[in-house]
């Protein structure tokens, strides 16, 4: 009977790429011992706090992330913040081998002439609060009448019509009491979203957008004069039929009389509008000017010179998200993710860091949806088996038995150390408790959920019996 103790990985980050990195490494032929560290004192990252509250849909992949966590075989250990708590000379010392999720939640920069001013912000602090993020207020500045937001993706999508959307149509949803006490007192009748390429270039998922033309009382107000298709639009319909079905939906809206437009709010969508400057006056948004482009037969866009200036209060960037670079973790900082090569974690040289691994968000960029996420990590996993076992993938099966470098490589040597700094780490059965407690505020307000404990009650909640 072999007396070789498991291998011993943490995982750092507890949203989709870690779970699914922990899960896939649960089953290969490793005898393995998981610990999956989480900052926040709750687990599933974007699919808890980057959904907008009326997309259950979306949000049941936490259903299937529950699933793997309930086994038991990966210890959660929330709550833990990695470069505070413990650092990577720490996680050497309880671990085999370390891989970072930490995915990417800023947001990107747009780098254009008052993009700082007050009235100017970012759709990932948007999200954040609206999903009652631990570490956000729990206020937020409603107070335009009209807003632009700039993005083409759907998180653009997400930020609008939850800006535009009456706060009594989201009642149904698990939205926090005080985000909605706060959207029901917003003044907004108009919000823009401006693309800065055609209509075949948006990046727009057909449900999302057809989804906007069912909201209660809010008119969709398209431009015919914003639609133009080149060859390359031509292409990019033809040979996809996701952008073949967004384009019919915005198609469909321009034959739609304008007389027929009555609700009390409108969402209004651009494209071929580049973004070209937040006006202000006082330190305030008062304006956003636009430069109109043209098409340029391959699908890519350059300006023309003519710009028009939209009266708003408020601009949302919706451009994407960014990776934060992570201490002692080589680091991009230009494309925001770790440097890696397939997962394997590369110094500056090009040489492989040893034992250190990416997956997800933070090795790939922002790209992709939770399918990519889990041929993502399936990659990084088995590259970590290769290094492990000496084989590559499809041969023998190598030295099982091979990798333990770690000197305290027990269970108990991290707990030990973590409470030792006082360290208030939440387990899985601490979030159970938390989870419950969740559930029965959305059960005594008539909803499935609201979230709206802040982190330092969460933490103590965790903690009963």
């Amino acid at each position: 009977m072999s007396t070789t103790r498991p291998l011993r990985v943490a995982v750092v980050g507890a949203g989709p790429a870690g779970i699914y990195a922990s899960d896939i490494l649960s089953k290969t032929d490793l005898d393995v011992s998981i610990d999956l560290f989480e900052r926040l004192p709750a687990p599933f990252g974007l699919v808890r706090y980057g959904v907008a509250p009326d997309h259950p849909r979306i949000k049941q992949i936490i259903v299937a992330l529950h699933k793997v966590l309930s086994r038991g075989d990966i210890r959660l250990l929330a709550n833990v913040d990695y470069g505070v708590d413990l650092k990577l000379e720490d996680l050497r010392q309880f671990y085999d081998a370390v891989i970072f999720s930490t995915g990417s939640i800023k947001d990107a920069e747009l780098n254009i002439p008052g993009i700082d001013l007050d009235g100017s912000y970012g759709a990932a602090d948007f999200v954040s609060w609206y999903d009652g993020h631990p570490d956000v207020p729990r206020t937020w500045p409603l107070e335009a009448q009209q807003v632009a937001v700039i993005g083409a993706g759907n998180v653009a999508l997400d930020v609008a019509r939850i800006l535009a959307k009456h706060a009594k149509d989201l009642l149904p949803t698990e939205i926090p009491a005080n985000v909605h006490e706060l959207l029901e007192k917003s003044p907004v009748t108009d919000v823009h979203v401006f693309a800065r390429r055609g209509p075949a270039q948006v990046k727009f998922s057909p449900l999302e957008l057809r989804e906007l033309g069912h909201v209660p009382d809010v008119d969709i107000v398209v431009y015919p004069e914003d639609f133009d298709f080149d060859e390359g639009s031509e292409a990019a319909i033809n040979s996809s039929n996701q952008t073949k079905q967004v384009v019919k939906t915005l198609v469909d809206w321009t034959l739609k009389d304008p007389a027929q437009n009555s609700a009390s709010r409108r969402l209004h969508l651009h494209f071929l509008h580049a973004p070209a400057e937040v006006l202000g006056e006082d330190g305030k948004v008062v304006g956003f000017r636009t430069e109109r482009t043209a098409l340029q037969g391959d699908g890519t866009v350059k300006g023309t010179g003519e710009f028009t200036d939209w009266p708003v209060q408020a601009v949302y960037r919706a451009v994407g998200y960014f990776g934060s670079s992570l201490p002692e973790i080589p680091y991009d900082d230009v494309k925001g993710v770790i440097t890696n090569r397939e997962g394997r974690v590369v110094d500056i040289d090009g040489n492989q860091v040893p034992g250190v691994y990416a997956t997800g968000w933070i090795k790939r960029g922002p790209v992709g949806l939770i399918g990519h996420t889990k041929s993502d990590a399936s990659e990084t996993i088995r590259h970590l088996v290769e290094d492990v076992t000496g084989v590559a993938d499809g041969e023998a099966p190598g030295d099982l038995t091979g990798g333990r470098t770690a000197p305290q490589g027990t269970p108990e040597a991290v707990t030990e150390f973590l409470a030792g700094k006082g360290v208030d780490y939440i387990e899985w059965s601490g979030w159970e408790l938390l989870d419950a407690h969740e559930r029965a505020l959305g059960e005594a307000a008539g909803r499935e959920r609201i979230k709206v404990v802040p982190r330092d009650e969460m933490v103590s909640i965790s903690r009963r019996s």
